[in-house]
């Protein structure tokens, strides 16, 4: 052991033989809470992020290929295409949108209906392992194919003529008025034949018409005098509609026609709210309100029965109230596009690679109708925002040990102030100034090392406790269920880099100071 380290040591000690003078120990101690809220600021920060990812691309995939139209109708020939991209590993197409679920009396509305191929959507998403009750079997029926495109439009009257030319539309108007005057006419010749003769008004008062049906024969049980009901004709609605089975058919009564539905995935949240469980029957109807026009034609909203085949919890309750799966096939049928999808998702090998990945696609289709984006673009004020606040949260708790150092330079400066006689004397016995710098750096140095430590240890405790017995959430606020906490060892190790060298740039001044002291100006303090 060297000369400075063992002046460091010694100083470091207290002078009644404790291990550490109280000055050391509460400078070791303000290092070792720096480092431990530090570093465990930057797990829970990273948990989040972490688990937001989790759960956005569980849901998720990695790339999408969407389209600047709402008519994909070629989604094949691009997922040959895509598919041979090295790192590519699933493909799969998907429609989504909006609908509105009844299940009874409750209903749920803005959920997102999303439509996937049963075959491929364990290549692309996570959504099997998210399953905690039923399966994904009987989520396309038997024998199911894409919907035929439908093109409709409106049949006008023959009377109106059709509205391709002004002459036609013209000839139409003409036509209709004279079919009118013809029956005005024809009324005006009837009730003529029944005025009487020598009246000037070509309609006779009534009291001296002849009755026109005078010579029927009422029955025998006809009712005679007045037919007004007692108290006139008032009545009271019911207050709730009432419209009997047979002219409103509930489609969810029968259990045998409810086990030949097409499947539906939905989240725990969701089935909840409606209080629907497995084997139950849902409503998913279009957002369409009434008759619009679409391409053309008039279009009624639809509306699709499904059977709960499988619950899903997902653990953001964003999607878990939010968000179903159903088979490609039937959210097609909600629109007339007929074998058209809303874009086409992937997974790679390597989520930090989705970015090269999306840009490779991008450049193989070469064509400015297509959107190709990865998941980080997807969600790119989500993931801003969290790592925003992991440097923001980690700057702010970084000024904690920026506190410690300063209390490692306090701790010297009175180190030095009370050790100047001792320093005098050593300077006079012939030791040098670079051994007395390096034996108070030293003494900076063994603080930052030892409370670094202490604070790793003590940061590394709390996060497993937080893994152990966890912090609940409200996942209506934070949309997960509990502080989620990530431990990777190259954040501690860049948070116990940073708290040594702070501390060592905090020994520079207190020891440059005290290898500059003089013997004689110490002396002559002393005296």
């Amino acid at each position: 052991m060297g000369f400075p380290l063992e002046l460091a040591l010694r100083y470091l000690r207290s002078k009644k033989r404790a291990f550490v003078s109280v000055g050391t120990m509460f400078a070791v101690l303000g290092v070792m809470l720096g480092v431990a809220a530090l570093a465990t600021v930057i797990s829970v920060t990273g948990g989040f992020r972490a688990q937001f990812r989790e759960k956005v691309l569980g849901v998720n995939a990695h790339v999408l290929v969407l389209k600047y139209s709402s008519d994909f109708r070629e989604y094949r020939t691009i997922m040959d295409q895509v598919k041979t991209v090295p790192g590519v590993i699933g493909v799969a197409p998907f429609v989504i949108s909006p609908m509105m679920v009844t299940h009874g009396e409750r209903t749920a509305t803005g959920v997102l209906v999303k439509g996937v191929d049963p075959n491929r959507v364990s290549q692309v998403l996570d959504l099997p392992r998210h399953i905690v009750e039923g399966s994904l079997e009987g989520l396309r029926v038997a024998g199911a194919k894409p919907p035929e495109r439908r093109r409709r439009t409106r049949a006008l009257p023959e009377s109106s003529g059709t509205p391709s030319t002004a002459s036609e539309g013209s000839q139409g108007k003409r036509s209709v008025l004279e079919e009118l005057e013809k029956i005005v006419e024809e009324d005006k010749a009837r009730v003529a034949k029944r005025a009487p003769a020598g009246s000037e008004s070509e309609v006779a008062p009534a009291a001296q018409t002849e009755p026109e049906f005078a010579d029927l024969e009422l029955p025998k049980d006809a009712p005679v005098g007045s037919v007004v009901p007692e108290g006139g004709y008032q009545s009271v609605l019911p207050d709730d509609d009432f419209l009997p089975a047979e002219l409103d058919p509930d489609p969810c009564a029968d259990e045998k026609a409810v086990s030949k539905l097409p499947g539906i995935v939905i989240g725990r949240t969701l089935a909840k709210n409606l209080n629907v469980s497995l084997g139950g029957c849902v409503q998913v109807t279009s957002p369409t309100i009434g008759y619009s026009y679409s391409r053309g034609a008039i279009r009624a909203p639809v509306a699709k029965q499904f059977r709960v085949i499988a619950v899903f919890d997902a653990g953001f309750d964003q999607y878990d109230a939010k968000l179903v799966y159903t088979d490609l096939y039937e959210a097609q049928a909600f629109y007339d596009a007929g074998d058209s999808v809303t874009g086409i998702e992937m997974k790679v090998a390597d989520i930090d690679d989705a970015k090269r990945i999306a840009s490779e696609i991008e450049e193989r289709l070469k064509s400015g109708i297509y959107n190709v984006m990865d998941w980080e673009e997807l969600n790119r004020g989500l993931f801003t925002a969290l790592q925003i606040q992991q440097i923001l949260m980690s700057l702010v708790l970084a000024l904690i040990i920026v506190v410690a150092a300063f209390t490692v330079i306090a701790t010297l400066i009175m180190m030095v102030l009370d050790k100047k006689r001792d320093i005098a004397v050593l300077k006079a016995m012939g030791a040098t100034d670079g051994a007395l710098l390096r034996s108070f750096v030293y003494q900076g140095t063994l603080i930052g090392v030892v409370g670094t430590v202490l604070g790793l240890g003590l940061g590394l405790l709390i996060c497993k406790g937080l893994l152990v017995y966890g912090v609940p959430l409200d996942p209506k606020v934070y949309f997960i269920s509990r502080v989620p906490v990530l431990v990777r060892w190259s954040d501690f190790a860049l948070v116990g880099v940073f708290a040594i060298v702070v501390c060592l740039l905090a020994t520079v001044w207190p020891a440059r100071h005290a290898a500059r002291l003089r013997p004689a100006e110490a002396f002559r303090e002393q005296n």
